[in-house]
């Protein structure tokens, strides 16, 4: 026990080495790459709404924008969406369909199409990402609809905001969000986001990626003594 123990701390010391140097990167394809790809890949639709928010936290803090994501049912964070089966379902048609198990009230199209990567693993999984930015009224909107949605407090325990701020300790706010867990490519697909869409520069993503990734690794060498 003591010595996986051990061993787990050091894979993740190699990993958050790695990850304090730039914003991960997966591979990124063109819609038509990913609709070429054959039978054995498997397609998953998320969407990232957001809106531009001109509150200031503590009167001091500006907001910037609001980012929707969801609690799923496992305790992950993710995007709303889910897999599509390309059998029966076009990407919007099937992202729609999901979208309206848990948000109830809202239809993306392909023009709000933003990326596909190829995700990592055993599985192979092309991951598409929409993103439509709304008013601050309309994004309140979609929260007050997702708590009447069929999946709420089943397969989607909440709608949460992200916090795209970093307080003076330069760990609260958007720092402390990234150290939380999140599921298959939904952290990479939010820095990336972001990024692209010129919410947050890339040496900002950075800078808060390193924070978390080092408020995780003291945590764990808290838990996982390495005299273990």
């Amino acid at each position: 026990m003591l010595r996986s123990r051990s061993a787990c701390l050091l894979r993740y010391r190699r990993c958050a080495k790695m990850s304090t140097v730039a914003v991960p990167e997966l591979k990124q394809i063109s819609r038509v790459e990913a609709m070429r790809l054959g039978p054995g890949w498997s397609h998953s639709c998320h969407a990232m709404l957001y809106a531009a928010n001109p509150g200031q936290l503590f009167g001091r803090i500006p907001m910037r924008f609001s980012v929707l994501m969801q609690m799923r049912f496992d305790g992950l964070l993710g995007f709303p969406g889910g897999f599509v089966d390309r059998r029966f379902w076009s990407l919007e048609d099937g992202l729609n369909r999901v979208l309206g198990l848990g948000l109830g009230c809202l239809r993306l199209t392909e023009a709000d199409y933003l990326s596909s990567h190829l995700t990592e693993g055993p599985h192979r999984v092309v991951a598409h990402l929409y993103a439509r930015q709304l008013t601050l009224e309309q994004l309140h909107a979609v929260e007050i609809s997702a708590v009447h949605s069929r999946d709420h407090g089943l397969e989607v325990l909440g709608l949460v905001r992200v916090p795209l701020y970093t307080q003076k300790d330069r760990v609260g706010g958007f720092p402390n969000f990234l150290s939380n867990a999140f599921i298959s490519t939904a952290k990479y697909q939010l820095l990336f986001a972001l990024k692209v869409l010129n919410m947050m520069p890339e040496e900002k993503l950075a800078e808060a990626l390193a924070a978390a990734t080092e408020k995780q690794k003291k945590a764990l060498e808290k838990l996982l003594p390495s005299s273990s």
